[in-house]
């Protein structure tokens, strides 16, 4: 009988006493059953993510979690469940502390899927797989940012803004930066993309009163 493919896990960078996390979502692939391990590509980039916004995030007092699914593909929705479980452990471990959702990819669809759980207070999308007959209910109430190049062939930024269009009835706010002539992978324009991933968690937090950032005044509004 073939292997029994692993449960989620987590790569947890903790700050003492957290006062919010941001938890990361990875990429994948529109159908796979293929287990994510250490060598898929998609969970070394948010790893590599992860790592370039800890610093900024644990001097707000903010601890990052990087989830990884059990499978590499979308297959009908499965990387949500894995989100929620994720979702779950924060409470569990940590309490209920205020959440924002940074994906890339098939993350950032993950993300505005279970952005409806009470403690998300935002999501961020780097290069969002985000289609057409995605629902945004679940984004009602939360701040909304996404950033995506214009030469993206793997994903589309038009479809990128409509879905913000959408959902943006609904949002506290929704933003839309287009870095240039990148493409998916975030591997041209590296410092933006992470100074992106970075700010817009913490002002979101901040937003929400959940912690402060210097030079950031609560309740500054900021559009598209």
């Amino acid at each position: 009988m073939p292997a029994t493919a692993p449960g989620p896990s987590l790569t947890r960078l903790d700050v003492a006493d957290p006062r919010a996390v941001v938890l990361l979502l990875h990429g994948g692939k529109p159908s796979s059953t293929t287990p994510v391990d250490a060598r898929s590509a998609s969970w070394r980039r948010m790893a590599a993510v992860q790592r370039a916004v800890t610093p900024a995030a644990h001097a707000a007092g903010v601890s990052t979690w990087l989830l990884r699914y059990t499978q590499r593909g979308w297959n009908g929705g499965a990387p949500t469940r894995d989100a929620r479980w994720a979702l779950e452990q924060v409470r569990r471990e940590l309490g209920p502390l205020p959440v924002v959702l940074l994906g890339h990819s098939m993350g950032a669809r993950t993300s505005a899927y279970v952005a409806d759980d009470e403690h998300v207070v935002g999501v961020v999308g780097l290069a969002p797989w985000w289609q057409p007959d995605d629902p945004v209910r679940a984004l009602t109430g939360r701040r909304v940012a996404a950033a995506h190049g214009r030469t993206d062939k793997i994903t589309s930024a038009r479809m990128t803004r409509d879905f913000l269009e959408r959902a943006r009835p609904l949002a506290t706010e929704v933003e839309f930066l287009d870095p240039g002539r990148v493409g998916h992978y975030m591997l041209r324009r590296v410092p933006v993309w992470n100074e992106f991933a970075t700010s817009r968690p913490l002002r979101f937090l901040a937003d929400a009163g959940a912690i402060t950032v210097p030079g950031h005044g609560a309740g500054e509004h900021h559009g598209d």
